[in-house]
């Protein structure tokens, strides 16, 4: 595996941190095939009880590295590899903890909605500026957004994208808890050995549990997600505020 991830596993933890600090973690294609593949490779592995999903650097994940999808976008099998990680989030039997120490954007933050527990830094952000890009959610946040917050609020977030603090993503039930930047790591771990140190079977029947209700509706709307927003990705509208983005200035929406 390359050094855009780096993975450990110890005292029955494993931890997958993603390696790209001075891209604040920002995913490529190649990024979400390594994340597949060590998180299939924990799971599968009987001597990890807890993984830990977390990153280099001051950021958690920025979201699509923008230039990485542009390129990929005109490949046809290239839409595979982002659904088939978002399946295998969406399917772990194992305990998933999220440890984000700051900018958790996009896909950073419809990762989260996967993960059992989520740890915070009192100085991370959270944004899902999918229309102000001319694209729509991604990651199953239409189904469990809407589902953990309300029709209204999920809107709000989904829709107008203003990014949002540690405090108001507790508040809305997306993070467990919030604490001070260096004692982010300390604090991840004690809840993760915690976790780890409980009956493993029991653990797993629980997660599976709270999931069985909506796990099939939530494998379609993967998928319905994915092929709408490989959609968007081609539209005129996705092109200006993409353009946008990479020259640095606000989209011009008004000719749409």
């Amino acid at each position: 595996m390359s050094d855009i991830l780096r993975v450990t596993t110890e005292d029955r933890i494993c931890q997958v941190l993603m390696n790209r600090p001075d891209k604040k973690n920002a995913l490529t294609l190649e990024m979400y095939q390594g994340l597949t593949d060590a998180m299939l490779a924990a799971d599968a592995n009987p001597e990890v009880r807890v993984i830990m999903l977390g990153s280099t650097g001051d950021s958690f994940c920025a979201g699509n590295d923008i230039a990485d999808f542009i390129a990929a976008s005109s490949q046809p099998d290239a839409i595979k590899v982002p659904l088939f990680f978002l399946q295998t989030l969406a399917s772990l039997t194992t305990p998933l903890i999220a440890v984000v120490p700051g900018a958790a954007v996009g896909i950073g933050t419809t990762i989260l909605l996967h993960c059992d527990l989520v740890i915070a830094s009192d100085q991370a952000r959270f944004q899902l500026p999918f229309a102000r890009l001319g694209l729509v959610p991604e990651g199953g946040s239409s189904l469990l957004m809407p589902q953990l917050v309300g029709h209204r609020r999920a809107f709000e977030l989904l829709v107008l994208g203003d990014s949002f603090s540690a405090e108001t993503a507790s508040g809305l039930g997306l993070v467990n808890w919030v604490v001070a930047q260096d004692s982010l790591q300390a604090k991840a771990l004690h809840e993760a050995t915690k976790l780890a140190a409980l009956a493993p079977e029991a653990v797993r029947q629980s997660k599976a549990m709270l999931r069985s209700h909506t796990q099939s509706q939530l494998e379609a709307v993967l998928v319905a997600e994915v092929n709408q927003f490989a959609e968007r990705l081609t539209s005129e509208e996705a092109r200006e505020a993409l353009m946008a983005f990479m020259q640095k200035r606000e989209p011009d929406f008004s000719r749409f």
